[in-house]
């Protein structure tokens, strides 16, 4: 999607503040002994109140209003009977529509008390993203984004799983431009457009680089097996940088 006026840019602010606000809100509520549909009820319910539809069960028919995945889960993590445990290395991914709008959040949590380690992964996994934001802006080349991740992550001993990319979104969940790469990728050729709305959502890993499908059909793993954690905004392209839309408020 390509904003081009104001209502545009206001019904996406509308549902980036949802789905911003029902991840929070299951963050919040996470506790230890609790199950991953438990936790997903909490967000559905949410998004009920507001008017909002979870757009991976509408869009994909996702057996889950939202995404949960627990430590060796690192995405598309199935709602389900899982008990959430202290020190859990937890993702919680909120995409949903309103009035023809989408937008698509996402971050990591340690649940209690989580070895140092984790701590810092979090926090920079966190940074990576805001590094990536940074070169959101109209005319920028899309390489920018993951070339920035990339230097990021390297020069702090991390990886990047490198088949989850970010991805255009507005209208959809998922649109044109697709695959956009948060590592450095040689041959992306894309610039960024005025009034682009795409996500800036890196994987970042102590060791990981590729996501694979589980048994499930639905659930990814990190291989070679390591920690992984992910954040992620719905963002505008400005000629003044990026817009973030799901923002809390």
């Amino acid at each position: 999607m390509t904003v081009t006026q104001q209502e545009e840019l206001d019904g996406l602010m509308k549902i980036g503040r949802i789905v911003a606000n029902t991840m929070q809100t299951m963050a919040k509520a996470m506790e230890p002994g609790m199950t991953t549909r438990e936790l997903d009820g909490i967000g559905r319910a949410f998004m009920e109140r507001e008017g909002a539809l979870p757009a991976p069960e509408a869009t994909y028919d996702f057996p889950g209003a939202t995404c949960i995945s627990v430590n060796e889960e690192i995405a598309h993590g199935i709602p389900g009977d899982r008990r959430i445990r202290a020190g859990d290395l937890v993702n919680i991914d909120v995409s949903a529509s309103k009035d023809g709008y989408f937008a698509d959040t996402g971050a990591s949590f340690r649940l209690a008390e989580a070895h140092p380690a984790l701590d810092r992964l979090c926090r920079d996994g966190r940074r990576a993203m805001e590094v990536g934001i940074a070169q959101v802006g109209s005319g920028k080349p899309l390489a920018g984004i993951g070339k920035a991740i990339g230097r990021f992550a390297s020069e702090r001993g991390y990886t990047l799983i490198r088949n989850l990319a970010s991805h255009g979104v507005g209208r959809a969940l998922h649109e044109e431009p697709t695959e956009i790469p948060t590592w450095p990728a040689r041959g992306e050729r894309r610039r960024i457009g005025k009034g682009l709305v795409l996500t800036v959502e890196p994987f970042l890993s102590t060791g990981g680089v590729w996501a694979a499908e589980g048994e499930d059909g639905w659930t990814l793993y990190s291989e070679p097996s390591a920690p992984v954690v992910q954040y992620e905004h719905t963002v505008v392209a400005t000629d003044r940088g990026a817009i973030i839309v799901t923002l809390p408020g």
